[in-house]
């Protein structure tokens, strides 16, 4: 297995964990591979939930800008909620993950197709 395989392996196994369902593989390696170099370095493969600028960041480069959503207090709701989903308290918070989630989320799987 290659290391992007291991890393979604353990992106599916997360969802399993803290979500309590069964991932969608193919989304979830579309997601993974749109993260780009980000999923190989420690720090950026995982999101600072109580970090303003992080989440402006996810807001800006993300929400709108790869799934096409509009500007406004939805986005940020729904970035609040999808976090609370994943878990407040959960330490580590894999962007591919939460990307996935906001995706699913937002209904907007198509942005990877």
């Amino acid at each position: 297995m290659s290391k992007r395989d291991d890393l979604i392996a353990k992106y599916a196994a997360d969802i399993r964990d803290k979500l309590g369902e069964e991932p969608d593989m193919d989304l979830l390696t579309k997601v993974t591979i749109g993260c780009g170099p980000s999923i190989y370095n420690d720090d950026a493969e995982t999101v600072a939930a109580s970090d303003p600028a992080e989440l402006d960041r996810i807001r800006k480069n993300f929400l709108i800008g790869k799934l096409g959503l509009a500007e406004g207090p939805d986005l940020a709701r729904g970035l609040d909620a999808a976090i609370d989903r994943y878990g407040r308290s959960n330490r580590n918070k894999y962007r591919a993950v939460l990307y996935y989630i906001l995706c699913r989320q937002f209904g907007r799987e198509a942005a990877y197709a």
